[in-house]
């Protein structure tokens, strides 16, 4: 599969970010938090920024969600920390032997059960919000 830890680690910042809401928490603070370097958080915190989900000042520790958690989707996340994985959540083998008779036909038929597979996850995540997320993480009961 093509997802990476990108995604896991861009929904524990935002939660991270709207949990300590109204601190100016630097990207050595999450870095501890996710177990990383903070170079990788500074990398995921500017495509999150690109992406319109999170706000920044250049020069100054910290950041904000850009919108409510309620307005933020999982699939918002996954869009904006995947985008170089343009292959998606699968990605079929090169150069098939077309002499093959599995070899000849293996990649559209996997294309169209990938591309089916591929938007019933979108839909799915697009289907949660972070509020959800930091619901369950700080086990408030659903309003």
């Amino acid at each position: 599969m093509a997802i990476s830890s990108r995604f896991s680690v861009a929904v524990h910042i935002l939660s991270l970010l709207e949990m300590s809401k109204g601190t100016r928490i630097t990207s050595d603070y999450i870095a501890g938090s996710v177990n990383t370097n903070p170079v990788v958080i500074r990398r995921l915190m500017s495509m999150l920024g690109r992406a319109g989900l999170v706000i920044t000042t250049p020069g100054v520790a910290g950041a904000a969600l850009a919108r409510p958690p309620e307005q933020i989707t999982l699939l918002d996340i996954y869009r904006a920390v995947q985008a170089e994985e343009a292959e998606g959540l699968f990605t079929l083998h090169e150069k098939p032997n077309p002499d093959c008779t599995v070899g000849r036909s293996i990649q559209s038929t996997l294309d169209a059960s990938f591309s089916r597979a591929q938007a019933a996850m979108e839909r799915e995540l697009a289907s949660m919000s972070l509020a959800e997320i930091i619901r369950d993480l700080t086990c408030e009961e659903p309003t």
